[in-house]
């Protein structure tokens, strides 16, 4: 994990890679509970025995979006900056799944810094100090170990206030 102590800090890191996260093992279980939660059900993800038969992976793969909705945790893996207070994501932008995650596999991401904004101070109540905040926008590649693709590339945008 790597610490960045400060926005400014961060900022001496535009268009490089920042960090990579700690390896995170994809169950049948998560993609199960993410069929239940998003309704997509599809074969391929949760019929474990038809996915071995008629599946051109061989296995059952995890959702596109089960992979995205990791990168929280990836990013909180990769990167720890102690002064700040409050994060929120923004968006997203060209995301793209490059290839499969099977079920057993482990996936990292790495995170690269493309471009950072300073913003406003942000006033969270009359009698609170102002929050210093920037937005971010990361490369995120996320691998799979032993795949030469990427399983999931993504820029996500953050705002973070300190």
């Amino acid at each position: 994990m790597r610490v960045i102590e400060s926005l400014d800090e961060l900022r001496g890191l535009i268009g490089q890679e920042v960090a990579v996260s700690d390896w995170v093992e994809i169950t049948q279980q998560q993609v199960n509970q993410f069929a239940e939660a998003t309704g997509d059900r599809q074969w391929i993800h949760v019929d474990v025995e038809r996915a071995r038969r008629e599946s051109p992976f061989g296995a059952p793969v995890a959702h596109g979006f089960l992979t995205l909705s990791l990168l929280p945790a990836l990013m909180h893996s990769a990167l720890d900056m102690p002064d700040v207070k409050m994060g929120v994501n923004y968006g997203l932008n060209k995301v793209r799944f490059p290839a499969p995650v099977p079920v057993g596999s482990r996936l990292r991401a790495r995170v690269s810094l493309l471009e950072m904004e300073m913003l406003p101070p942000l006033q969270p109540s009359p009698d609170a100090p102002a929050l210093t905040g920037a937005q971010m926008t990361w490369g995120v590649t996320i691998e799979c170990e032993g795949q030469a693709r990427p399983v999931c590339v993504a820029e996500s945008i953050s705002r973070r206030y300190s």
